[in-house]
């Protein structure tokens, strides 16, 4: 298979400049309305530190919870089910739907469902899946993937949004209010909920001690997908256990926060069981986390809460949009989780990164995020898995850095050279980096140079 084309992707995206500038701007102002709660919050630092350390505690012990986890949901009366990859979880979800003869699936947000990709193998086999939450929607019936953990179609404006809605839901194509489109959504999915026998959510925590499912959400439409319906299905990574409901209330104080900056979701669910009647499956899902639990650089991840402060404060990401990673996770988070589950085909994605350490900075679990991308590059290097262009300027660069004496002598030459440089040997479309990009003046000398002038009689050159 073929690696991504980050670069290719990202070029398409700046190429809508209006676009680019919305999404910078609409996610900077999450990260400010997150560190507004941060700063609100005096012991903002101390919960981190005990998100990270409940994590960690749960991630060596998993098994352990896992089973107290099932033990506790069966005891509910909730059916709990193993799935080991992804074809395992759309088998049964497809089992327990056949057994139903469920024709029509209502599902709220689940990352989980679009990694196992739930949607097109279920389709296949007669199942119509209908996304509940308004992004979801939007992303489903303009047949992409979400570009945000959070906000799955952040990168639209409310025209993209109307013109989507004309062609599939047949609205006025020349009405762009939120309000009205947010309504139209609401007005055409709302029947088929209540007509649906069938539910699914994802899953955001699972507290071991009551075998229960705890699901955030802004819009109310992961309840009604899990009560109206008598069938109620959760898809969950197993990564999302948590030991106590003591233990559950740090990451719910954490988690909005976050994400959105707000200091909680509008809806904060809690099911323990099913509905009188009714049945709810519980599909604890494996896909690859056992195998990264075992990777000594990078288990880390799994404490991931999928708040995407990290998404929200990158540079790179907010100007190159998440279709651009052509992953189901995309950002920093997606450029460590990813080459987990497939190397050679998200060999790129590590190298979109400044490694400024703005991601670790806002994790509230304090994942070494910009670590891990650097550790993958070391990997995808050592694999031979860097394109030749790239190879080549590592290697050439690495020589000239190993030398003091050869580096600073390039140094020299370059100030001299760079103001000099015709613009079309640096902007061109063969360069990538000057696309967005201007070269900073060059200075009138270098530190080395400025720090030799300075240097008095008898001081050693360190």
């Amino acid at each position: 298979m073929k690696a991504i084309d980050h670069v290719k992707g990202s070029r398409v995206f700046l190429a809508t400049t209006e676009h680019q500038a919305f999404l910078d701007n609409r996610l900077w102002g999450l990260r400010k309305k997150r560190d507004a709660q941060m700063k609100a919050t005096p012991e903002w630092q101390t919960l981190r530190t005990l998100a990270s350390e409940i994590k960690e505690h749960t991630l060596t012990h998993l098994d352990h919870y896992l089973e107290m986890f099932e033990r506790n949901a069966l005891a509910n009366g909730v059916k709990v089910h193993w799935a080991k990859d992804a074809a395992s979880h759309n088998h049964i979800v497809h089992q327990i739907l056949s057994q139903h003869q469920v024709k029509t699936l209502v599902k709220s947000k689940s990352m989980l469902t679009e990694e196992c990709e739930m949607r097109p193998y279920l389709e296949q086999r007669g199942i119509e899946v209908v996304e509940t939450d308004l992004g979801e929607r939007i992303q489903q019936l303009d047949d992409e993937m979400p570009s945000h953990i959070v906000i799955p179609a952040v990168h639209k404006l409310a025209r993209d949004v109307s013109k989507v809605f004309a062609r599939t839901l047949h609205t006025d194509p020349n009405n762009t209010d939120p309000y009205y489109l947010a309504e139209q959504q609401r007005e055409t999915t709302r029947p088929l909920i209540l007509s649906a026998t069938a539910g699914m959510t994802g899953c955001n925590f699972a507290v071991a001690e009551t075998g229960s499912i705890t699901v955030c959400t802004n819009e109310g439409n992961a309840d009604l997908s899990a009560n109206v319906p008598n069938l109620h299905i959760v898809s969950m990574g197993i990564e999302k256990v948590v030991p106590r409901m003591d233990d559950l209330a740090v990451f719910i104080r954490l988690l909005s926060r976050s994400a959105l900056g707000s200091p909680i979701t509008q809806y904060t669910s809690h099911f323990r069981g099913p509905r009188q009647g009714g049945e709810m499956h519980v599909i604890l899902v494996d896909n690859g986390r056992s195998a990264r639990l075992a990777m000594t650089d990078f288990w880390y991840s799994l404490k991931c809460i999928r708040c995407s402060a990290c998404m929200n404060t990158c540079p790179v990401y907010r100007r190159s949009g998440g279709i651009s990673y052509g992953a189901v996770y995309s950002g920093p988070i997606g450029a460590i989780i990813n080459p987990s589950m497939d190397l050679k085909k998200y060999s790129t994605l590590p190298f979109a990164s400044t490694l400024n350490g703005s991601c670790t900075q806002v994790c509230p679990v304090r994942i070494n995020i910009h670590e891990q991308i650097y550790k993958w590059r070391e990997i995808v290097a050592a694999n031979n898995k860097l394109p030749f262009a790239k190879k080549s300027a590592m290697k050439a660069a690495g020589k000239v850095m190993a030398n003091p004496v050869l580096y600073r002598k390039m140094l020299n030459t370059a100030n001299t050279l760079l103001p000099k440089i015709p613009r079309f040997i640096l902007y061109n479309p063969l360069n990538a980096w000057g696309e967005a990009r201007e070269v900073p003046e060059s200075p009138q000398k270098t530190f080395h140079s400025w720090f030799a002038e300075r240097q008095k009689p008898g001081d050693k050159n360190e």
